[in-house]
């Protein structure tokens, strides 16, 4: 039996999933969370074959999730859900330690296959992904230019770009100011903008606000 937890912010698709684990033999959603610090605290005290994970949650993203649980229960498989399309997240997700990255408009066969894949040590993504991830581009045009920021660097020019101060940044990340602002301007050397106006434009251009909670 793959005993599975999983972690998103709305009850409707946590309700619609386990719904759709029903209908299996071998699957079962062992507890469920509704936001990062509720999965991290289930992820060490329940034991789990996989960890369905959204990236867009309340308070710390799906990312942090991630990075903390390959930090402190690495053979633990991760399988990412979520509204964004790949060219958005899926190569940093899969770089940061997921073993799969699963569509929400996925359909429910494709979840099951991509659950039981990764469950058994495997690891679930498009072809289309999986080329990029070979050769590290998007297509013909290589890496867009936020694909070089570094995963905090990313998560803070997004928080950035949806309107949120230095230090509200600081508050919720449990970061200094100093922090988020040398962040803030590595972030406008490496893409070259200059306030965070330019973030914004940026970020809407390329679909990287979708989910955030500003």
């Amino acid at each position: 039996m793959i005993r599975i937890l999983i972690a998103d912010d709305h009850a409707i698709v946590r309700e619609g999933l386990k719904q759709i684990v029903k209908q299996t033999s071998d699957i079962i959603v062992v507890d469920e969370a509704a936001n990062a610090a509720e999965a991290l605290d289930k992820v060490r005290r329940i034991p789990l074959d996989l960890l369905l994970l959204d990236i867009s949650m309340p308070g710390r993203s799906g990312l942090d999730v991630l990075l903390e649980v390959k930090r402190d229960l690495p053979d633990l498989p991760v399988l990412i859900l979520s509204l964004h399309p790949e060219d958005q997240y899926a190569l940093r997700m899969i770089k940061a330690g997921a073993a799969g990255y699963v569509s929400k408009e996925s359909a429910s066969e494709q979840l099951i296959f991509a659950i039981r894949k990764v469950a058994a040590g495997g690891k679930y993504m498009s072809m289309p992904l999986a080329e990029r991830l070979v050769f590290g581009m998007v297509g013909d045009k290589g890496p867009d230019v936020h694909e070089i920021l570094s995963n905090r660097e990313f998560q803070v020019f997004r928080m950035l770009a949806s309107g949120k101060t230095v230090k509200e940044i600081a508050d919720e990340l449990s970061l200094s100011i100093k922090t988020i602002s040398t962040n803030r301007t590595r972030i406008m050397e490496k893409m070259g903008l200059r306030n965070n106006s330019e973030f914004t434009q940026y970020a809407i251009r390329y679909k990287l606000l979708d989910g955030i909670v500003a």
